[in-house]
């Protein structure tokens, strides 16, 4: 019996252990805020399309997910190579959409996200107060043979730097840029909601801090 229960713990400990790896190498690595990069004379100049262009997300409790996608305002990039020299783009937070919902729980539940919700406009994106989110590069580095974006992105006036891995695709006048699925810790932007590393409590009335995001950028030649 004893044999039986220890060998119970060891299987759920080494459990814990993979499911914590995965979950950390997905992870954005996340600092404060750097200088933005500069690009060199000759780098080209690319205009991102944003009818092409969407950033994928998904959130979860522990009754469920629900994913969905925002669009893009607007958006530019230097680049020579298929290497990002410098570049920003603007987040339309009023373009949240759930692609997992129809009817009203669709509507009531991007209204809570964008906080168009009387009563409940802080508890997360307060997209009428903060109607943009903005992403600035700061360097493009290499690892392991995968190509590392790392940027300041500003949501709700709070700015951090993240890295993420992206694979970048350059022909003479577009320029694809997709990255890996990575999650974000959305307590580091005041987005607090529900979460169990803010609020005591909860129990199993809580939703996670992480949000998983997939960015799909399209680009042509200024």
């Amino acid at each position: 019996m004893r044999k039986s229960i220890l060998s119970t713990f060891v299987i759920a400990a080494f459990l814990t252990v993979v499911v914590g790896c995965k979950n950390d190498k997905n992870k954005a690595e996340t600092s404060e805020a750097k200088d933005a990069a500069t690009a060199q004379a000759e780098a080209m100049e690319f205009k991102v399309d944003t009818a092409a262009s969407v950033i994928e997300w998904k959130g979860s409790k522990p009754t469920g997910k629900h994913t969905g996608t925002i669009k893009l305002a607007e958006g530019t990039f230097s680049a020579n190579d298929s290497i990002i020299e410098s570049g920003s783009f603007v987040i339309d937070m009023q373009s949240i959409n759930i692609t997992d919902l129809e009817g009203k729980d669709k509507k009531d539940l991007e209204a809570h996200l964008m906080g168009t919700v009387e009563g409940k406009e802080g508890d997360f994106f307060n997209a009428t107060k903060y109607p943009e989110a903005t992403f600035e590069v700061t360097e493009i580095t290499e690892k392991d043979g995968q190509k590392m974006l790392s940027g300041n992105l500003t949501i709700k006036e709070e700015t951090k730097n993240i890295t993420f891995p992206v694979t970048i695709n350059q022909s003479d006048d577009n320029m694809e840029i997709t990255s890996e699925e990575f999650s974000i810790d959305r307590t580091n932007w005041n987005v607090n909601f529900g979460s169990k590393s803010v609020f005591d409590g909860l129990g199993d009335n809580f939703v996670s801090d992480d949000i998983t995001l997939k960015i799909n950028l399209k680009a042509t030649k200024a």
